[in-house]
């Protein structure tokens, strides 16, 4: 049994779904863990006696919470001396023509923080179409989702590969 703690930020609430499914997951493996929502930049979580340490964090605007960036520069050195998987939320993550850009949003989060994990996981997001506003509904429909096969206008949608997650989380937990 190992000590996995799981620290997110999420801007929609779809990264703190992630992360309560993560924990599920490793503590029906075995192994100690909590999900802890860095979101609120008002704690700065220990890493003492954590084996392992996953982070998830949601893209908004090319860019990772700045609460999560702060914590991983503010850690960095501690999150160093043990194996850690970073998993970057995007909805550009959901579709093959996307990944690419998935890939790059994680890349300038690593320049600017000056933390390389060692194992990094590119998850697909979700739409929250019944919480946007009409402009962001506009940008979702117009930019994010343009010329792809999804209705905005049909609700929310989950892109994410809940399996895929399951099984490259439970890898990086070693079982």
């Amino acid at each position: 049994m190992m000590n996995i703690p799981v620290l997110f930020a999420t801007v929609e609430g779809h990264t703190g779904r992630l992360a309560r499914f993560i924990t599920a997951e490793l503590a029906a493996a075995g192994h100690e863990t909590s999900a802890i929502d860095l979101s609120d930049g008002m704690d700065t979580p220990s890493l003492d006696g954590a084996d392992r340490v996953i982070l998830a964090g949601s893209v908004h605007e090319r860019r990772h919470p700045q609460a999560l960036e702060v914590y991983v520069t503010a850690q960095r050195e501690a999150l160093s001396t043990r194996p850690t998987l970073m998993i970057s939320v995007s909805l550009s993550a959901a579709f093959d023509e996307g990944r690419d850009e998935a890939r790059d949003y994680l890349t300038e989060m690593e320049m600017r923080t000056g933390f390389q994990p060692q194992q990094e996981l590119l998850v697909a997001g979700a739409v929250r179409a019944s919480r946007y506003d009409y402009f962001a509904q506009q940008v979702i429909r117009h930019v994010v989702l343009r010329g792809r096969a999804v209705d905005a206008d049909t609700g929310d949608h989950d892109f994410t590969d809940y399996h895929a997650l399951r099984r490259a989380v439970l890898d990086f937990a070693g079982g």
